[in-house]
């Protein structure tokens, strides 16, 4: 298994972006959070949930150009984690699925800092990097509304609007091409390499850790072979059986 990606206290190596971004990240309730993990313990889904958004959120905190996390959840376990990583915790008051949250969250955002970004960040990302994160909002600063989608190429991992834009998040099955539909750029390796201020290494121009979600033990596979966050990969070592 790869070593931890970055400290819980790393900042991105590429160049600060000049636009700051407000970043929210929904996270379920634990008891039913990824439930197509098939085959572990009701406890252990939920362990691997929480080590997973605990990552999320670490790295999202790392990003350079990333002012505020605001995490929208009910789960009590999620909240006092997610404000030890200095995150804005807000309930989940819409309580209609993962847009909601996400428009719930952008619009305290807008309110509190109208001259941010707005963007929204998938919940299970363990190998996503602070410097993928800096470089995708770096592009969406450049392409006012843009979005990174997940490794299959037909989710989404990330949304982002500049101010000024509307925030207008698709998430879901499909949302790739509905995110296009609203007129999102889908941000790849050439809109990274077209960005000024950004040291973009070959690793970096794929954003390979951003765009590799977790919902199945073959995707967490898969993650543990870029490198997992801390947390991941501690559940992982403690219990030999998840990826058997």
């Amino acid at each position: 298994m790869a070593p931890d990606v970055y400290p819980d206290n790393a900042r991105a190596s590429a160049a600060p972006a000049a636009l700051s971004w407000s970043l929210v990240i929904p996270v379920k309730v634990l008891a039913h959070a990824k439930s197509r993990l098939a085959g572990l313990t009701g406890t252990v889904r939920s362990e691997l949930a929480l080590a997973m958004a605990a990552d999320t959120i670490a790295a999202a905190a790392a990003a350079s150009s990333v002012g505020a996390v605001l995490v929208v959840t009910d789960d009590p376990v999620v909240t006092d984690i997610a404000a030890g990583l200095g995150a804005l915790v807000l309930p989940d008051r819409p309580a209609a699925g993962l847009n909601d949250a996400l428009a719930y969250g952008a619009a305290h955002a807008q309110a509190q800092w109208p001259e941010r970004g707005r963007a929204g960040l998938a919940g299970d990302l363990p190998a996503a990097r602070p410097d993928e994160l800096t470089a995708a909002l770096a592009a969406a600063a450049r392409l006012g509304a843009a979005f990174v989608p997940d490794a299959d190429g037909t989710g989404t991992v990330l949304y982002a609007a500049a101010p000024r834009v509307e925030f207008r998040p698709q998430f879901g099955p499909g949302s790739r091409d509905q995110h296009l539909a609203t007129g999102a750029a889908e941000i790849g390796p050439a809109e990274i390499g077209a960005t000024p201020g950004i040291d973009a290494t070959a690793e970096l121009l794929l954003l390979t850790g951003l765009r590799r979600d977790v919902d199945t033990v073959g995707d967490l596979r898969r993650a543990a072979e870029l490198g997992l966050g801390q947390r991941t990969r501690a559940v992982l070592l403690a219990d030999a059986r998840i990826l058997s």
